[in-house]
């Protein structure tokens, strides 16, 4: 055994684990899991399924990543889980596998950081340069963004998209899809204007931000239905690259209508 390896973790002989893993003490690696190099198994951590771990990553310990999805409908097939590098996993985390219905694939990208206790569901696309907050969980088949930042406590319905450069507020249910640069927050999560403070953090200019206030100030105005507006905005702005990121993900077709702001009362 590596002397990366502590004596007390169980390493399936069928894993493949770089030389350059360390592998901390009570650790259960499963025989179909592939880790890259300078991963750190901190403690208690246990990786199974078919799971791959990109080269960087950091697991604390008590996470729980590969196991079986927690979906009836899964019946034991060969899905996988794809984590990406320089992954930051925090206590008590859980990723899980896809599964038939979904693709087979639930897929993390680079760069995250998952907080205590998060939770990425079966058949989830989360991009790079995202982090989830402390017992912030994710419905199966949820797509994020790169650079999404999501609250304590927040909760992504399934199927549900979050685009890029998006925040969502502490303890938000989010029922609908969230624009990219969105900032949604509330029990039942509205919309509530552009993520200004991440957008200059992410060394966006500042026509680039006017734009994108003039362009969201007209795609959620009161005037004419949601498709008429899009066309709209892309008739002013369809030559802006930043402002065609949100018309892009405006007409794509989904499952669920884009998040609104809240109505103004009378």
């Amino acid at each position: 055994m590596s002397s990366n390896i502590h004596a007390s973790a169980i390493v399936d002989s069928g894993a493949d684990l770089h030389d350059t893993v360390k592998v901390g003490p009570y650790c259960v690696i499963g025989a179909n899991v592939k880790i890259g190099a300078d991963v750190e198994l901190k403690s208690h951590v246990i990786i199974d399924g078919h799971t791959e771990i990109g080269e960087g990553c950091v697991i604390y310990p008590f996470a729980s990543l590969g196991s079986a999805p927690q979906d009836l409908k899964y019946a034991g097939e060969p899905s996988r889980l794809v984590i990406g590098k320089n992954n930051t996993i925090r206590e008590y985390v859980t990723m899980n596998p896809g599964t038939r219905d979904g693709g087979m694939l639930t897929r993390v990208g680079d760069n995250g950081l998952f907080m205590m206790s998060t939770h990425v569901a079966h058949d989830c696309k989360v991009g790079d340069n995202v982090i989830m907050a402390n017992n912030a969980t994710l419905a199966g088949h949820v797509h994020v963004g790169d650079f999404v930042i999501i609250g304590g406590l927040a909760a992504a319905h399934q199927f549900v998209r979050i685009g890029d450069h998006a925040i969502i507020g502490g303890m938000s249910g989010v029922e609908s899809d969230v624009i990219p640069y969105g900032r949604v927050k509330g029990e039942r999560a509205y919309l509530n204007g552009l993520n200004l403070i991440g957008l200059e953090r992410r060394g966006f200019t500042k026509s680039d931000v006017k734009a994108l206030q003039r362009a969201f100030n007209q795609l959620f105005g009161d005037e004419g239905t949601m498709e008429q507006r899009i066309n709209s905005v892309v008739e002013d702005y369809g030559d802006d690259e930043t402002v065609v990121k949100i018309i892009e993900f405006a007409k794509a077709k989904t499952k669920f209508p884009l998040c609104q702001p809240q109505k103004k009362s009378s």
